[in-house]
């Protein structure tokens, strides 16, 4: 199976894009309209949408994976500079012991058992979202090498009430295994998928 990549430099000047920002539903809507509108009723897991808000030094970018064409055509005029790529290159260069830096923003999080938070999910920080991290890696067919984290602002909806607390992990790792790699890249990781949380990217290092 192969996915596309879509990366969208909202124009902040533009009113939908700037509503958009202060509210992760109304980015997930976003993100599915781009596709068509017949999916079923689990149309994000039928087209296999991840997505990620990347904060760098020129602004917001919101990085979208999907398993179908998207059609950016359907964003509104202006919205902002759109770039897609197939990422099937990417995902059969993958071979074992291959060293790659990634890039993930995810939930860290468990569901307690004990004490006032028995039963509800708990979000992780510091050494247990790293932690949380290596579990997951080794999971996902990745060794890992370097590890940097750092916290980020909140998944918050709004309109529909949603919080997920995000750190990001980006680093070295070294592929153990190349298929749980590729599933991991498609299928994303941990909670909150539908809200920004959960999207791997690799890049073979140089």
């Amino acid at each position: 199976m192969t996915a596309w990549l879509t990366r969208i430099s909202p124009d902040l000047r533009h009113p939908a894009a700037r509503r958009d920002l202060r509210d992760i539903t109304a980015v997930h809507r976003r993100v599915m309209s781009l596709l068509p509108d017949d999916l079923g009723e689990q149309p994000r897991h039928q087209a296999g949408v991840l997505f990620r808000l990347d904060h760098t030094t020129t602004g917001p970018a919101l990085l979208i994976q999907t398993t179908m064409p998207p059609d950016p055509s359907r964003l509104p005029d202006g919205y902002g500079t759109v770039q897609t790529r197939d990422i099937l290159p990417l995902l059969t260069a993958l071979t074992s012991g291959m060293t790659v830096h990634y890039r993930i923003a995810a939930n860290a999080s468990k569901r307690a058992w004990k004490g006032d938070n028995a039963g509800k999910v708990v979000a992780l920080s510091g050494p247990h979202a790293e932690q949380w991290w290596q579990r997951k890696a080794d999971a996902s067919g990745l060794r890992l090498r370097h590890l940097h984290t750092q916290p980020q602002p909140a998944a918050i909806g709004r309109v529909t009430p949603v919080r997920h607390a995000i750190t990001l992990f980006e680093g070295q790792a070294v592929i153990n295994d190349p298929d749980q790699a590729r599933t991991a890249i498609l299928s994303g990781i941990g909670r909150g998928r539908s809200f920004g949380c959960g999207l791997l990217s690799l890049a073979p290092a140089r």
